[in-house]
């Protein structure tokens, strides 16, 4: 076995939830929440002190509150003097890639202990402004700077995206499930129905899991049944299969080497090994890749991760992969080769346990590392962050690998050299060009009918335009609607659909409709 001091453990996690009532007077910030729930896994380690001992602190970007140096602050709150300190930035995956970095810079000699930390108070963020409180002056939370986090506007996208409205992942996500249904063969019935089935079980593994913002179990018709309290949001998911990010929810894990936890009289069977794992990163703009029918780099990652662990998906015993949009996890599920009805989270998923934003899968992680003590048990988690652009899977056990940790904490980067030319739709619009649907979605007003359409196609020569229905036409983007399929027909991909200009803008038209 190699030795002890260079091969990194998971020595104890802290999860909570908080404020589920969403009550004005139990608002927390995320630090607070965050602080708690290192307590948490310091209690669970069953070392006082631990904490203290922090030679790294790495925290996740908080989306509910703003803060100069969460990192900074929160080794203030546990008395560390850490050699490392990072912030991430946005994305749902940098709690794999921590927990990455964390094990590699252990069995690379350069720490012994290192924590990794995450949190959001969305709900009650919301509550208080809904209420006029002010979080500074009436409940003293952190003013460095406080507020909400500013958001540029390059992190939503590239200009060709904010000019197609494909800004937001509600609408992205749908186009990679609409084109997979095409690729698949599946009427959009039988599409519907796999998502269904897949958020239903994650509910019902919400409903076992104590920190668990969801914790009611629902049928399939309950998620898949578009109506009063669950209003379609962008065709084909309603909101029950959208993440839901207004949570208060806090996480914490320690990761020390396996000398550490055993000078410290941490028995073997509280202990995860982390085996290691690997990562993938694509172009940022999904409209720049080659297609939307499946994820290079989802791919590229789960396989980079089985195979330096020399782990086959059929011998994992649990896995957790992101779940924000179900064809996240169907795209992971198919590339595996496992069966449809697999159950592919050990957390609940980000509809059921909560989406607290980018810290889901640290949640996942320290889930699957309580499973796996004291046992020979193996698990995955997967992490997913920008457009499916950001992949990263890791490998837990509770066992030692032969080989100490063997995991790669540098992504690697995926080229498109096939990917169609992005053209600009304006000068194609004003001569008025026939355009082959790739893919698209229809996105829902509150009042529950179609608003507007966002469409990716193709031009006879191939290039790849993505353009919306005109802003209030609803009737051109209740045209695109799966509702409005032409009979016999099972997907808009491969329609024949018109773009040209209205009022000066890029629009697209269905066949019959006046631009």
């Amino acid at each position: 076995m190699p030795d002890e001091s260079r091969i990194p453990v998971l020595a104890g996690s802290g999860q909570l939830r908080a404020n589920r009532e969403r009550a004005v007077a139990d608002a927390r910030e995320p630090l607070a929440l965050m602080t708690e729930a290192l307590e948490a896994a310091e209690r669970d380690a069953g070392v006082p002190g631990l904490l203290r001992r922090a030679d790294a602190v790495l925290a996740v970007r908080v989306a509910s509150w703003s803060y100069a140096d969460l990192a900074a602050a929160v080794a203030r709150r546990i008395g560390a003097r850490p050699r490392v300190s990072e912030n991430t930035a946005l994305g749902g995956h940098p709690p794999a890639r921590l927990l990455e970095r964390a094990a590699a810079a252990i069995a690379a000699g350069d720490s012994e202990v290192a924590v990794i930390v995450g949190g959001e108070a969305q709900a009650s963020v919301g509550v208080l402004g809904r209420a006029g409180v002010d979080p500074v002056a009436e409940l003293g939370w952190s003013a460095e700077p406080g507020g909400a986090p500013e958001l540029n506007p390059g992190e939503l996208g590239t200009a060709e995206q904010l000019a197609a409205g494909l800004f937001l992942p509600t609408r992205v996500y749908p186009l990679y499930e609409n084109r997979l249904q095409a690729d698949l063969g599946l009427t959009p019935q039988e599409g519907a129905a796999w998502s269904a089935r897949l958020y239903s079980d994650y509910s019902r593994v919400a409903a076992a899991h104590p920190v668990a913002w969801n914790r009611e179990e629902l049928a399939p018709a309950q998620v898949g049944t578009a109506g009063v309290g669950n209003r379609m949001i962008c065709e084909p998911y309603p909101l029950a299969m959208n993440a839901m990010p207004h949570v208060d929810q806090p996480v914490a894990v320690v990761v020390t080497s396996l000398a550490v936890a055993r000078a410290a009289g941490i028995p073997e069977e509280r202990l995860t090994y982390v085996w290691g794992g690997a990562g993938a990163d694509d172009l940022p703009d999904p409209l720049r890749r080659t297609g939307f029918g499946r994820s290079e780099a989802l791919g590229v990652a789960l396989d980079r991760a089985l195979e330096r662990t020399g782990t086959k998906a059929s011998d994992l015993d649990a896995i957790d992969v992101y779940s924000c949009f179900p064809v996240v996890p169907k795209l992971a599920g198919l590339h595996l080769g496992l069966d449809r009805h697999a159950v592919l989270s050990v957390a609940g998923g980000h509809s059921s346990f909560g989406g607290p934003l980018n810290t889901y899968s640290l949640h996942a992680i320290a889930t699957l590392a309580q499973r796996l003590r004291g046992t020979d048990a193996t698990g995955l988690v997967h992490a997913n962050g920008g457009y499916l652009s950001y992949q990263h899977a890791i490998v837990l056990a509770g066992r030692p690998h032969p080989e100490g940790y063997v995991g790669d904490p540098e992504p690697e980067r995926i080229a498109h050299p096939d990917a169609p030319v992005l053209a600009d739709a304006a000068p194609l619009a004003a001569d008025g060009t026939d355009l082959v649907v790739e893919t698209l979605t229809v996105e829902h007003g509150r009042s529950g009918g179609p608003e507007q359409a966002f469409v990716v196609g193709r031009t006879p020569d191939g290039a790849r335009v993505a353009v919306p229905t005109a802003p209030g036409d609803t009737e051109a983007a209740a045209a695109f609607s799966l509702a409005a399929l032409p009979e016999g027909t099972t997907t808009h991909v491969g329609r024949t659909v018109r773009l040209s200009l209205r009022d000066g803008r890029p629009v697209v038209t269905v066949p019959g409709d006046v631009a």
